[in-house]
């Protein structure tokens, strides 16, 4: 039985790896999980991210990132929309994490991206997670 909800498969994997301290961690890949990294990189929330290949498996590599103190640089990952109930928004509803704090990533009809980048193209979306 696979993963019903992989991306919030793929948050509760980085919150559990930045509470263990972890440098590294892996997750089964998708081009929605490869693109969600490609954002949380973009914004300077991980280090890196790559795609290996293991026994067969496609899998993303993400490399976490941490502070001076050795805090991690994500303080929390919230998934938004869920299988269950899907949250979408418009191009003018889209919401600000932690008054422009944090980002939230949306799957829109031209990709993925934060909710900063949805607002300047003026397209909507669903709204996948809040980081910060």
């Amino acid at each position: 039985m696979g993963v019903t909800d992989p991306v919030a498969d793929l948050l509760t994997r980085i919150r559990n790896a930045l509470q263990a301290r972890h440098q590294k961690m892996d997750v089964p890949s998708s081009k929605l999980k490869l693109e969600i990294a490609r954002i949380l990189k973009e914004e300077g929330f991980i280090a890196n991210f790559k795609s290996a290949e293991e026994e067969g498996f496609k899998v993303l590599r993400v490399y976490l990132k941490y502070g001076p103190d050795n805090d991690p640089v994500i303080s929390n990952l919230a998934r938004v929309s869920r299988p269950g109930c899907r949250v979408y928004v418009g191009r003018n509803e889209i919401p600000r994490v932690l008054g422009g704090m944090g980002i939230n990533i949306l799957t829109t009809p031209r990709g993925v991206m934060t909710g900063r980048q949805a607002r300047k193209e003026g397209v909507g979306g669903e709204i996948l997670c809040e980081v910060w």
